[in-house]
């Protein structure tokens, strides 16, 4: 079975369609995020819903 993808940035909650999004494992637990462009280029905190751990 195909592990579903995060379809919503982890920081503002945009939707990941544009250009320039990632999708990355936790530092942490190894759970997917995702992050859309502005986000990144803004260094916004990031959350992971499945351990707690924040990042830049």
């Amino acid at each position: 079975m195909a592990k579903a993808q995060v379809k919503h940035c982890t920081s503002c909650a945009v939707t990941l369609a544009d250009n320039g999004f990632v999708r990355f494992p936790c530092p942490n637990c190894g759970a997917e995020l995702g992050r859309c462009v502005d986000c990144r280029q803004q260094s916004n905190v990031y959350y992971c819903p499945s351990c707690n751990f924040r990042g830049p």
